[in-house]
């Protein structure tokens, strides 16, 4: 499926500076010569990528915050330069971007930004081409460095006691990991912990709708390399996405993360997707594994029941 069918438009501002000021007059001397019948007829405006934006994410699905999406003719410039440069600040602990056989990704947390930028390889084997974009929610106490995943589970005791699915480990107690459930069960996460994603909101793992956790687990394999790093003013090369808002009202949905593939959800199929910023290639790699995607699905196991948000559970 080629990036135009998948495409929406974000933002598609063109600016016309024409009239902007008080025109210079001509010495009345110096007439305006007529134009001949010869004269080329004035070329019209040539449109930049900064006067129409294409946005790389299902647009319609961000329902809470818009998403912030940069144009894709720099993602892979913007990308080299940012991992160069976080390659030199954590040389000392090991980063390097030559890619080894058998991990395909780089992920790199802008934690400031609740940003979450895949890398993948480019004709030099080296992390530097933006693949996708997932928003997350990190914490003050989550650690900047970098590390290599040493395990992942399925479902995830967290503190609380609470749960999350697919979850990754990053590092000591931090992981990558949905949001938060209150029980081992997929309609019951907290729900107003995940409207809350894209902001600073726990205790230190990196939280990640489902769909962007879930595509860690699968395509990321124990070993891949991870950086955590601070700009609050730039999220990463391809931008940030943007957000799903589930109402707490809605004692039907709310307790389900609407980017969970599982047949039982009752959030439209459409939400599969999430809200990403994909590149082309993360497009075809979807299309192409959706099959797969949907045998490595966790256990629905559902009580058909949804724990009040004032129950305090964890935040994880």
């Amino acid at each position: 499926m080629t990036i135009l069918r998948r495409l929406l438009p974000f933002v598609l501002v063109v600016t016309m500076l024409a009239g902007c000021g008080k025109k210079d007059e001509l010495p009345a001397a110096t007439p305006t010569p007529a134009p001949t019948a010869t004269a080329a007829p004035t070329p019209a405006p040539t449109e930049t990528p900064e006067s129409a934006l294409a946005m790389a994410t299902a647009s319609s699905n961000a329902t809470k915050d818009a998403p912030q999406v940069t144009d894709p003719t720099t993602w892979n410039e913007e990308g080299k330069a940012l991992m160069e440069r976080l390659a030199e600040e954590n040389a000392a602990n090991g980063m390097t971007l030559d890619a080894q056989d058998g991990f395909p990704y780089l992920i790199a947390v802008n934690r400031a930004a609740s940003t979450v930028t895949v890398y993948t390889t480019d004709e030099d084997n080296r992390y530097t081409v933006p693949f996708m974009a997932m928003v997350c929610s990190g914490g003050t106490d989550t650690p900047t460095g970098y590390w290599t995943t040493p395990v992942n589970y399925d479902w995830r005791l967290l503190m609380g006691p609470s749960y999350g699915q697919y979850a990754t480990r990053i590092y000591g107690g931090y992981l990558f990991h949905s949001v938060p459930y209150y029980s081992q069960h997929k309609d019951d996460v907290e729900y107003d912990q995940f409207n809350q994603l894209g902001t600073i909101a726990s205790l230190g793992c990196i939280r990640l709708a489902v769909v962007d956790v879930k595509w860690i687990y699968d395509n990321c394999p124990i070993g891949t390399p991870v950086v955590i790093y601070d700009d609050e003013a730039n999220p990463g090369p391809m931008g940030k996405p943007g957000t799903i808002y589930t109402d707490p009202s809605d004692e039907t949905k709310r307790g389900w993360d609407p980017t969970d593939p599982d047949p039982a959800n009752p959030w439209d199929d459409a939400y599969e997707t999430g809200t990403a910023i994909r590149s082309q290639a993360a497009w075809d790699q979807w299309d192409a594994q959706h099959e797969a995607w949907m045998s490595s699905l966790t256990p629905t196991d559902l009580q058909g029941w949804s724990t009040d948000s004032s129950v305090v559970g964890t935040r994880g």
